[in-house]
């Protein structure tokens, strides 16, 4: 190498090293005088990497488990649970549209849906937060479906709700 390039490579390499430093400085400056507790150098417990987007793909508006929206004649009734969840208990005749984080609602599922033609979709979930059953219903609404809610409480709520009304939907 000429020792100009030489002298180049080595005012490169030490710039940078400089704005590395100057900028580590100032960073755990400002860290350690945030207001409040500043970011942790090293984290305390693993980070949540596998949770929903905060995006809203439709609007759905919750109901009750008791809604007469539920127990209505034209009401189709979707389960998101997952596949374990829903063997253990499920409404009868609800349509089983497991939940996917990560996965968008399958088109036979719309489709399905669709030519149901209902008045109304309920939707009920899991019962966490976030819950699944609502989850399942924005998607639904930003599919087209129209006239969707979700049961607040999820399917622990509408379990219930039923149970104290002597199982009638």
């Amino acid at each position: 190498m000429k020792d100009s390039t030489k002298k180049t490579v080595y005012i490169t390499v030490r710039d940078a090293a400089v704005v590395v430093a100057v900028s580590t400085v100032v960073a755990l400056a400002y860290n350690a005088l945030r207001p409040g507790e500043g970011i942790p150098l090293v984290a305390d417990e693993e980070y949540d990497i596998f949770v929903p987007c905060p995006e809203d793909f439709g609007e759905t508006d919750p109901v009750a488990p008791e809604d007469y929206r539920v127990a209505g004649e034209r009401t189709l009734i979707v389960d998101a649970q997952s596949d374990e969840d829903y063997a253990e208990w499920h409404m009868e005749g609800a349509l089983h549209a497991p939940y996917d984080w990560l996965d968008p609602v399958p088109d036979e599922i719309l489709r399905k849906i669709a030519r149901e033609n209902p008045e109304a979709v309920v939707v009920y979930g899991d019962g966490g937060d976030p819950d699944t059953g609502r989850e399942l219903a924005l998607e639904l609404s930003g599919g087209g479906i129209r006239n969707v809610y979700h049961v607040e409480g999820g399917a622990p709520a509408l379990r219930a709700a039923m149970e104290s009304s002597g199982g009638e939907r």
